[in-house]
């Protein structure tokens, strides 16, 4: 690996944020998935969890819509809800979804500072009853229009972009979390990639 190409990962990894996921529950289209992808690494998110348990668990991403994203992220699959659910209780403190309900909350009142995972549901109906009653609560994006919904995509980049405001206004990206052995096991693998 070259020193600029170290130099350039280094710089990459040393802004994850290890303490915000987003959990995609039977998502149909992958495109929907890649372009999900694409702004979990903008915004320097390294995991990200895909639960299936209508559909099948997807082979492959949409490659136009990610720019291959995948490949620098961290994807964990899961068919079984419970399964999925005992892993991120063990690495974040709140699990919120996406839902319009009663008790929803407005998404800038979230503290999106502390460890948490988003749970996005599928195309047409959204987060499962399910998992809604396994989360800590439900927020909602703001809007005034007449469709009261946005596609998981743009809903999903608008959500992760208030994270990213808060954590950099709290100075999460002034400080490197990702450390140790995930520090330098990423940056080894991601030194046999090659970038777009």
């Amino acid at each position: 690996m070259t020193p600029e190409r170290n130099e350039r990962l280094t710089t990459v990894l040393n802004k994850r944020q290890p303490d915000i996921t987003v959990v995609l529950e039977n998502v149909f289209d992958p495109h929907n998935i890649s372009a999900v992808m694409r702004t979990a690494d903008a915004v320097g998110m390294q995991d990200i969890f895909i639960l299936n348990t209508k559909i099948p668990p997807h082979k492959k991403w949409g490659a136009k819509s990610s720019s291959s994203a995948a490949k620098w992220l961290t994807v964990h699959q899961y068919t079984d809800a419970n399964e999925c659910f005992a892993e991120l209780r063990k690495r974040y403190k709140k699990i919120y979804t996406t839902h319009l309900s009663s008790d929803a909350v407005g998404l800038h009142e979230l503290n999106l500072t502390e460890p948490v995972a988003l749970v996005f549901g599928n195309e047409h109906s959204g987060v499962s009853e399910e998992i809604i009653a396994m989360a800590d609560g439900n927020f909602i994006i703001p809007q005034v229009g007449i469709i009261k919904s946005l596609n998981i995509s743009v809903a999903c980049a608008v959500t992760l972009y208030e994270a990213y405001r808060q954590k950099n206004s709290a100075g999460h990206y002034d400080a490197i979390k990702l450390q140790g052995e995930r520090f330098e096991g990423l940056r080894n693998e991601w030194g046999f990639l090659e970038e777009e």
